[in-house]
């Protein structure tokens, strides 16, 4: 499949093991929810391509053209992403969250409460390529309940019900995986939108 030109195809939901696709053109295709194992993708152009939910883990993708193209919630875990080509017209992209300052985020805890945090300035933090983000720290500015008539001192988190947020304090991961494409791992998960956090 080296050099060919596939654009404008659909190949949504296909599924691909061991193939390579080394400077093929999938300008304009739709590959949502396609997947992709241990497959050869460098120099592949994915110009105006749509990736949402692809699955491109442990995938070379070396010199790839993802410019124009729509990357959101596409799976880039241990993907050899080395001199791949994104910028702002790379739908999913951009941190979700701010990359610099402090700001206001959510998360959803036991039993429907719903805790803000201040991301400090000096938290680091990530987002792969989806609305979750992730960081190293945060302080407790308040806990509710869903409709927000009940306030709440204390809330425990949904994946470790030892880890325990108190209204007023700080908490602080475990430890804090730098690779912003590993979604699911260390470090305190949270959404930039009250919504969002209601809604996982």
């Amino acid at each position: 499949m080296d050099g060919e030109k596939l654009r404008g195809q659909n190949l949504e939901w296909g599924e691909f093991t061991s193939v390579s696709f080394k400077n093929t053109d999938f300008t304009e295709c739709c590959l949502k929810n396609a997947r992709f194992r241990d497959c050869d993708l460098e120099g592949a152009v994915f110009c105006g391509a749509d990736l949402r939910g692809a699955d491109l883990r442990g995938c070379r993708l070396c010199h790839a053209d993802f410019r124009g193209a729509d990357i959101r919630l596409c799976v880039l875990e241990y993907a050899d992403l080395t001199g791949a080509k994104m910028d702002e017209t790379t739908r999913g992209y951009v941190m979700r969250c701010p990359e610099t300052g402090a700001f206001v985020a959510y998360k959803k805890c036991l039993y429907d409460r719903i805790v803000q945090l201040l991301v400090p300035a000096d938290a680091r933090r990530s987002s792969a390529t989806g609305p979750t983000c992730r960081c190293d720290k945060a302080k407790v500015l308040t806990i509710k309940s869903f409709d927000g008539t009940e306030e709440f001192d204390e809330a425990w988190s949904m994946v470790d019900e030892n880890f325990v947020y108190r209204k007023g304090a700080w908490v602080y991961a475990d430890s804090f995986t730098e690779d912003r494409w590993k979604d699911s791992t260390h470090g305190i998960h949270f959404w930039m939108t009250r919504e969002e956090a209601m809604g996982y």
